[in-house]
């Protein structure tokens, strides 16, 4: 039976939005986004047909009350809502209240999302249906006892997950039983904030795993079949960074072994829509169920680069009642395609979240084999209440090799600057000799640390000269748009009868340089240095990073630095969750002092040394910016 459907609400925000919405536009259908008061001038809200103002800011108070998004459906005349991914996607109560408000869910039924939103559920039910399981405890009784007794038995590594959970939010690896009580208590309070439901899992810590994953397609008639599988292996805090479709390696036994299984474990919960059963793959080749994620994934694009299908097109005819368009043995399996994921966070910092606003935002030129899904543009501000990801780079080739370089070339077209971000990580994970040999791990990028991560190092005098330069170059003061000959429209210093040189002083983050330039004749180097002038910013890309330089006058330098002795600051912008210590209490080196949540994620600003809390300058609840001075602390 065909649902009526020209109407369609996206309840989610971001480049998954702005990706959904493509599509529904391209079938003919009405878009409409919903935002929060914080995302009023959002990309995702300025592109729709239709927008909704939802109210506050947190996630809490806008995209997570399923009332007010019903209500949004009704008001616009919206017959069907697509979750995108996170948020409620994979909320069961979100589902049947679409379902009972008379609405369309792109999505399964809430009774498969029941059957695969608690993990341990979801393993008992696998379990039942004899897909191979990693050791571990799904129970209910959730106490620190059940689970010191159930990580003893089933051998330290252990890993915690939230049983509600995905995208690394409540997951924590312990490797001592000293570490338990702590962790369980950081990925309760994580989990309860991201899903509302505090319950955890625990696992064994399988080594040198890799992450593979089937996609699954149901219609409404019991047709399923699977679209080949993806290698997600290469992983930051339990998030995945690079995505890749076909496995690399994969024979064609263990890949039809493998999409068998996901389609019976689909099949199981009478599934319909897209869906991702996840498995790990050790080295031996035997694989384990982990979880299904029953909705579109991160990775979906690059499915659709080797499938040649718009997995989104699948969702909208599915839930219009018609049935699949293919039979699994017409699934295609063209070349190989490659997706990194691009966030405002800093890599040398642990990959915490950064927000800002992007004064810079340029991306890669388009073209075949090449696909940016992003959910930002220039001006846009990065805020602390959502998830870090600014968008996706893909892209497609006739073989692996050829897919991994025209990504590298995207990446160095790609500009972003006023916010931090994972830029120049992504380009050296894809240039990195191991990657490039398709040595896929979990463990990759502790691996590789040392060439992954380098230390921040001193900008080079290489580096000053060419930005002092450029800067000259590029400057627009006190030019004569009249005659662009005249010697009195160039901004190179020239003096009748002297030298022509500037002095130049000059910033880059932390640092300065005094330099004197002089004019030659630009020198041939070959290929021209990647910069873009923005008024009184030259961004400057080296060596893969593009860095802020900005003119500054010595003179007129205030030593701004409010930083006191021992203060300890906040990493980002955020709010307290808990402050663990008192005025006057003594602490030991490691000491968790207070916990920060940023972008649905905790963090724990520890004791860097043994001492004496001095002062508190922050409270529960409240919100700090990034360099904002929490509390002071006096050496022991």
């Amino acid at each position: 039976m065909n649902h009526p459907m020209d109407t369609l609400l996206v309840a989610n925000r971001g480049e998954i939005a702005c990706r959904i919405m493509r599509s529904a536009k391209a079938m003919g259908l009405t878009t409409v986004a919903v935002h929060s008061e914080a995302d009023q001038q959002a990309r995702h809200a300025r592109e729709a047909d239709v927008r909704i103002n939802l109210g506050g800011a947190k996630p809490a108070e806008s995209y997570l009350r399923i009332d007010l998004l019903i209500e949004a459906a009704h008001l616009s005349g919206a017959q069907a809502i697509h979750p995108g991914y996170g948020f409620l996607a994979e909320n069961a109560e979100f589902a049947r209240a679409i379902e009972q408000a008379g609405l369309i869910f792109l999505g399964p039924p809430a009774s498969a999302i029941e059957a695969m939103g608690s993990k341990s559920a979801a393993k008992a039910l696998m379990e039942q249906a004899g897909v191979p399981l990693v050791p571990g405890y799904h129970g209910e009784a959730q106490d620190l006892e059940t689970f010191r007794t159930a990580a003893a038995r089933i051998g330290y590594p252990v890993l915690l997950k939230a049983t509600a959970g995905g995208g690394g939010k409540g997951m924590k690896v312990v490797e001592h039983e000293a570490e338990l009580a702590e962790a369980l208590a950081s990925a309760q309070r994580e989990s309860q904030s991201a899903f509302g439901d505090p319950r955890m899992l625990v696992e064994k810590y399988v080594l040198k795993p890799r992450h593979v994953e089937i996609q699954v397609f149901a219609d409404q008639h019991g047709n399923c079949l699977y679209l080949n599988e993806r290698d997600c292996s290469i992983q930051r805090r339990h998030q995945k960074v690079v995505e890749e479709a076909p496995a690399p390696g994969l024979t064609a036994a263990l890949r039809k072994a493998m999409g068998e299984a996901a389609v019976k474990a689909a099949q199981a919960i009478g599934y319909v829509g897209a869906g991702t059963v996840e498995f790990l793959l050790d080295e031996r080749g035997e694989f384990f169920f982990m979880e299904m994620n029953t909705r579109l994934q991160v990775e979906h694009p690059v499915t659709e680069a080797i499938t040649g299908l718009d997995l989104v097109a699948w969702q909208i005819r599915v839930a219009r009642g018609e049935p699949l368009p293919l039979t699994q043995q017409q699934v295609p399996l063209n070349g190989h395609a490659i997706e990194v994921r691009l966030y405002a966070e800093d890599p040398d910092n642990d990959f915490l979240p950064a927000t800002g606003t992007l004064e810079l935002y340029r991306e890669a030129a388009a073209g075949p084999g090449r696909r940016t899904d992003s959910g930002v543009a220039e001006g846009d501000s990065v805020s602390p209440f959502y998830d870090p990801m600014l968008g996706k780079l893909i892209a497609w080739g006739e073989n692996r090799e050829e897919a991994r370089l025209r990504l590298l070339a995207m990446l160095d077209e790609t500009a972003i600057g006023g916010v931090r971000t994972n830029l120049a990580f992504l380009r050296r994970v894809l240039g990195h000799p191991a990657f490039a040999a398709a040595e896929l791990d979990t463990g990759f990028i502790p691996r590789h640390e040392a060439e992954l991560l380098p230390p921040p190092s001193e900008l080079p005098e290489a580096f000053w000269q060419q930005a002092g330069e450029l800067f000259v170059d590029t400057s627009p003061a006190r030019r004569r748009a009249d005659d662009p000959s005249s010697p009195w429209s160039s901004s190179n210093g020239l003096r009748l009868g002297l030298p022509a040189h500037s002095t130049l002083h000059l910033r880059c983050q932390d640092q300065q340089r005094r330099l004197s330039i002089d004019h030659q004749p630009p020198a041939d180097t070959g290929r021209p240095p990647r910069c873009i002038r923005k008024q009184d910013t030259l961004y400057l890309q080296w060596r893969g990073e593009w860095h802020a330089v900005t003119r500054f006058d010595p003179i007129a330098e205030v030593d701004a630095s409010h930083q006191q002795a021992g203060g300890m600051t906040a990493p980002m912008n955020g709010s307290i969750v808990q402050i663990l210590v008192e005025v006057g209490q003594q602490v030991a080196a490691g000491t968790t002092l207070v916990v920060l949540e940023a972008m649905k994620m905790e963090h724990s600003i520890r004791a860097p040394q043994p001492g004496t809390v001095k002062s508190l300058f922050c409270s529960e609840g409240e919100m700090v910016s990034e360099g904002a001075v929490l509390l002071e602390m006096e050496e022991a």
